[in-house]
């Protein structure tokens, strides 16, 4: 039920980073557009003005050189002349200037080419008039300045003027409007955005106020359970370790008592063998009574094999073979009760943990064996070793078993290649032993870790403990152990330990 919940709480929260995500992107997108659309309408209104500056321009120099034509016609000044040269020079520019500036607006171009022919009118009539005084004839150039000014040129250039700026005036209120509404729309757009953007805000941290307060009461339930959990599993631990202990206790107890009824059975089978001698030497005497057979030689003695015949010698044939039988199977439980009075006391003995260099250990064991691999003709090739530390007999006995087991299965007629080596991963040493013998049926992998327990043929001495014994050191020291394998193809049995084994976990647990 709490994952459920857990899982719309983190899909909403995700649902609204989402939308608050495209919100921003889509507030951030349309006020890019609409401030671009503002600057464009912007540029047109100051377009226009630009538009009206330049007719105000235009117009004011064809009146500054009307002025200064007849101040110079009255008073004769270079001054004058000058200015009006000057005032002429620009008019024909500024009609230019105009004319690009108007260039994408049809009513405008048509006001334009009636502008030039006025203005150029015009400007005929000034140059008229300066060869008139150049010429020295004042009287012509008067008649011109009055003809001039009852002209329509004059008028022309005053109402193509007035024309235009109407229509600047109409296009300066149409984008003077648009541009409003543009500013108004991109200021209402952030507004949006800006308002959408907080109230998810909002809900986020409300949502996240009550993540944090289910966090709260998770955590507080969480200790709750932990201070019940480590109870229950410190009640656990102990039964189990009161359970493991009587279990010792019982494997003990029933191994040495086993081992009393066996004694008595070992010596009554050594009384037995005894009495087998004087059994059928009765019976050979018997026979030999009741039948004219020769008497024994002088020279046998009463401990001597009495001669017998059919029935009686197969007879003390099957005797012989059932007392084998019997000495053999003594001997086999005596090994098995031997190993588990081994195993008790091991299980019993407190691990120690030390630092040991393993290289240095696994080659002492290498030395001990080294008449056994001579014989078996292999070679134990031991590689670079971490060093551990952990509980060096446990160590001893794991890799002595291991080794002893790869000596023992090698193929016959072929040489056997024993190798160890290892390696550390986060904080972890592993071993492996690695062998080119007989190789482990994948099946039989798990039953060769069972106790009493055997794989493959049976023709070398064990009584199936061996490994179940090293998995058992092995989880006493905190590791792990498994087995690759195929028939014929050898075997790899990995060990894998704590490098620093402080001897608090499992060993307490075992």
């Amino acid at each position: 039920m709490l994952t459920a919940i857990s899982r719309r709480r983190t899909a909403l929260q995700i649902l609204l980073l989402s939308a608050g995500f495209v919100v921003l992107v889509a507030v951030s997108v349309a006020s890019v557009l609409l401030v671009n659309k503002a600057r464009e309408d912007n540029a047109l209104v100051v377009h226009t003005i630009e538009v009206e500056n330049q007719i105000s321009n235009l117009l004011l120099e064809v009146r500054r050189a009307e002025s200064a034509a007849r101040a110079y016609l009255l008073t004769r000044w270079p001054r004058f002349l000058e200015e009006h040269d000057a005032a002429v020079a620009n008019v024909a520019p500024y009609v230019d200037q105009l004319a690009r500036l108007t260039a994408d607006n049809p009513p405008q171009v048509a006001n334009i080419g009636k502008l030039r022919t006025a203005t150029a009118e015009r400007l005929e009539q000034f140059r008229r008039e300066m060869e008139f005084l150049k010429q020295n004839e004042p009287d012509n150039a008067t008649a011109l300045v009055r003809e001039a000014a009852a002209s329509s040129s004059d008028a022309s250039i005053r109402d193509v003027a007035a024309s235009m700026r109407a229509e600047e005036e109409r296009l300066f209120a149409q984008r003077t409007l648009t541009a409003d509404k543009t500013q108004v729309l991109a200021s209402s757009v952030t507004i949006a955005g800006s308002c959408m953007v907080l109230a998810l805000a909002g809900f986020s941290i409300f949502l996240l106020r009550g993540s944090s307060r289910a966090r709260d009461d998770a955590e507080a339930k969480l200790r709750d359970v932990n201070v019940t959990l480590e109870t229950t599993v410190d009640e656990r631990t102990a039964d189990l370790r009161e359970a493991n202990e009587e279990i010792q206790r019982f494997a003990y107890i029933v191994s040495h008592d086993l081992r009393s009824p066996l004694v008595n059975i070992m010596g009554f089978t050594s009384e037995l063998e005894e009495l087998r001698g004087d059994i059928f030497k009765r019976i050979a005497s018997l026979n030999r009574a009741a039948s004219p057979a020769p008497a024994m030689p002088d020279d046998a003695t009463d401990t001597a094999e009495p001669e017998l015949e059919g029935a009686d010698k197969q007879l003390s044939e099957d005797f012989n073979e059932s007392l084998g039988f019997i000495k053999s199977s003594i001997a086999k439980m005596d090994r098995l009760i031997s190993a588990i009075l081994n195993l008790t006391r091991e299980g019993r003995r407190e691990f120690k943990p030390e630092r040991i260099d393993i290289r240095e250990l696994i080659e002492g064991i290498v030395r001990t064996v080294a008449h056994q691999a001579s014989e078996a003709n292999a070679t134990i090739n031991v590689g670079v070793l971490p060093a551990l530390v952990s509980d060096r007999l446990a160590l001893e006995q794991i890799f002595s078993n291991l080794i002893d087991n790869a000596l023992k299965y090698l193929k016959d007629g072929v040489p056997g290649e024993i190798s160890i080596g290892g390696r550390t991963k986060l904080g972890f040493a592993i071993f492996e032993v690695a062998d080119n013998g007989r190789g482990i049926d994948p099946k039989d992998h798990q039953r060769i870790f069972d106790l009493f327990r055997r794989a493959g043929t049976q023709d070398k001495p064990g009584q199936g403990i061996g490994l179940a014994h090293v998995r058992a050191l092995v989880r006493r020291l905190g590791g792990t152990m498994s087995v690759a394998s195929e028939l014929h193809n050898g075997s790899t049995f990995t060990i894998t330990l704590p490098i620093k084994w402080t001897g608090k976990h499992r060993d307490k647990e075992s």
